[in-house]
């Protein structure tokens, strides 16, 4: 009886799919609006984690009618998935928050190859940066670092600094097991959703 063979091809298949995620997870893709399908280089850092395809078009189905126009924030940018996705759909500005170096050169290299008019760009540490802030915002978009209390940190300065204008939202990731009372910030939740252990609000 013949020798079986050693199942190469599996295993070169199994590598290609290893470097097809790999290249992947390196890019995020604009979902809608003018930059529609363009893709964009994420910074490899570890725990940068840009919130997934799905998840952003729920999201901007929930705030399709208040983007057009809108003064956004998108604190804790990172790979700048929701900013841009903001810009692309018709935000006037939108204001990037992000502490991280190398993060902050992706941020910068891809608002330069999309000529990114209306955006601005702070390399700083968020909770610093919404003590400093000089006006509110229509739309705050939050992704903080997990299992770390920035949430609670940031949501409590947003409201001692009435940095969320009367009719603004807050759009929050956070992880799961978190509880969290949003009425102590005055704020209300108009729509939530649960990917895995990653919960996403939308808050009034």
């Amino acid at each position: 009886m013949a020798k079986q063979r050693p199942n190469r091809p599996a295993a070169n298949t199994s590598a290609k799919a290893r470097r097809a995620a790999a290249g992947k997870a390196s890019q995020l893709r604009i979902i809608g609006g003018k930059w529609r399908s363009r893709r964009l280089p994420v910074a490899a850092l570890p725990g940068l984690r840009p919130t997934p395809d799905r998840v952003r078009e729920t999201l901007f189905n929930w705030l399709q009618l208040s983007v057009p126009g809108a003064r956004c924030l998108d604190l804790f940018a990172g790979s700048g998935a929701l900013g841009f996705e903001a810009l692309s759909r018709g935000a006037a500005t939108v204001v990037m928050v992000e502490k991280q170096a190398a993060a902050f050169a992706q941020l910068q290299a891809n608002s330069t190859a999309l000529q990114a008019a209306g955006l601005t760009l702070h390399h700083a540490d968020g909770l610093a940066f919404l003590a400093t802030a000089p006006e509110p915002f229509d739309i705050i978009l939050l992704d903080p670092p997990f299992r770390q209390d920035w949430a609670v940190q940031t949501l409590r300065l947003i409201h001692q600094h009435q940095l969320l204008n009367a009719e603004g939202m807050i759009y929050l990731e956070y992880e799961s097991e978190l509880a969290l009372d949003f009425e102590a910030f005055d704020l209300t939740i108009a729509r939530q959703t649960q990917a895995g252990q990653v919960t996403s609000v939308l808050l009034r």
